[in-house]
């Protein structure tokens, strides 16, 4: 157990580097830089991230362990299988993309001219802030974290939450940290105007996040879907702009109700869309081919049925919304030398496809004592026990458990 937490809080520590958190590092870089409030305001931000992370991972740890306490078999990054939650961190992040483009502020009513310092405004912010950090990290699972994720899941609730909550602790850490003590946040850059087109051009990194989210939505849910969140894009940046345009003669004119009324109108019209999503869309296309590599739907039957059989298997559990998985597929599965292996060793490639909730590829992922994406495992042709392989890949490792598993020299 202390084996599983302290791995817990390393792949917390490392999960700050992966490409799944990317998109809210930008939220994070500015509450670091965000630090003319001294250091007393500087450590109750920190606090606030802290705060924010630790509940929305205890709170998604809940829901997981009380839904695989009824039965059913989900896994890490459970919540990015609902198209509707899809659909819901894609608006966000684009409302993230256009405050930080200055279309409209949080927390401007709690501001004065002159009063540009940091408070209450700035303490909700950095606790969002944690929340967003963990729901949209959940696609990954970072080195040492994945197998203390899947020893978590069959272990008692309360060894399960202390998992949960190292693996909290461990992500908040490095923010935390340098708002904890001042002489780190020393080393940073002084605020001053440049901040401003730093803001903006961190922008582009959360658009980048929605159109992924919107991609892995039309894969979910199908065109009807992908037409719907568009045109709810649409409405919210519209939204935006009339409450930004609100804020500002606030300050400069009379209130006007009339542009505030608009918001919460057009924000409707934003919200009752989107319920439509969770209806299922197309499924998705399998036994895709690329050139001669042919992909078979993985099943726990197609894998009884081929194993022992002569024939080596590599499984690809994978999914839409696991960067991770994408990042290997194109520079390692979709590589000429990986195809060649693949065709030469007469592998049968198998694609385990998580975008969608499927319980059997959760059960099999338990049985391999994984609690999250990605999961390599290959099949030897006699029929021995299969081999994991490490979650992120090189062409050199996939080639050599293809060798090994099929008796075949390169």
């Amino acid at each position: 157990m202390l084996t599983a937490i302290l791995s817990a809080f390393l792949g917390g520590i490392i999960l700050n580097f992966m490409p799944c958190v990317f998109p809210v590092i930008s939220l994070k870089a500015l509450g670091l830089l965000r630090h003319q409030g001294g250091p007393k305001a500087a450590r109750a931000e920190g606090l606030a991230f802290l705060a924010g992370v630790v509940v929305t991972m205890m709170a998604l740890a809940a829901i997981l362990l009380a839904a695989r306490a009824t039965g059913n078999a989900v896994g890490w990054g459970f919540q990015l299988q609902s198209p509707l939650v899809i659909a819901i961190l894609a608006l966000i992040i684009l409302g993230a993309a256009l405050n930080l483009l200055g279309v409209f502020e949080v927390g401007l009513s709690l501001q004065r001219a002159g009063e540009i310092e940091v408070g209450r405004s700035s303490l909700i912010r950095s606790a969002l802030t944690g929340a967003l950090s963990i729901v949209v990290a959940t696609p990954c699972s970072a080195p040492f974290m994945a197998s203390a994720i899947g020893y978590a899941l069959v272990q008692p609730p309360a060894v399960s939450l202390a998992i949960f909550f190292s693996l909290a602790l461990g992500f908040a850490a490095p923010f935390t940290l340098v708002s904890l003590f001042p002489r780190l946040a020393k080393r940073l850059p002084r605020p001053g105007a440049w901040m401003d087109v730093l803001k903006h051009g961190l922008a582009f990194p959360m658009f980048g996040a929605f159109a992924w989210l919107v991609w892995v939505l039309a894969q979910q849910a199908g065109t009807a879907a992908l037409a719907t969140i568009l045109a709810c894009s649409v409405v919210l940046g519209f939204t935006a702009w009339i409450y930004g345009m609100a804020q500002k003669r606030r300050f400069r004119e009379k209130p006007h109700k009339l542009l505030y009324g608009a918001t919460v109108l057009l924000l409707v019209a934003v919200i009752i869309p989107v319920a439509g999503i969770i209806q299922t869309g197309t499924p998705l296309p399998d036994g895709q081919t690329a050139d001669a590599v042919q992909q078979v739907k993985w099943s726990p039957q197609t894998v009884a049925d081929n194993r022992g059989h002569g024939k080596a298997i590599l499984v690809d559990f994978t999914a839409s919304w696991c960067i991770t998985c994408q990042v290997n597929q194109r520079t390692t599965l979709s590589t000429d030398a990986v195809k060649e292996a693949i065709v030469r060793t007469g592998t049968v490639y198998m694609v385990a496809d998580s975008t969608k909730f499927n319980p059997d590829i959760d059960d099999a992922m338990n049985e391999f004592g994984q609690g999250g994406l990605p999961l390599y495992v290959v099949y030897p042709a006699d029929g021995s026990a299969p081999k994991v392989l490490p979650q992120v890949l090189t062409p050199s490792i996939v080639v050599n458990a293809l060798n090994q598993a099929s008796g075949k020299k390169a």
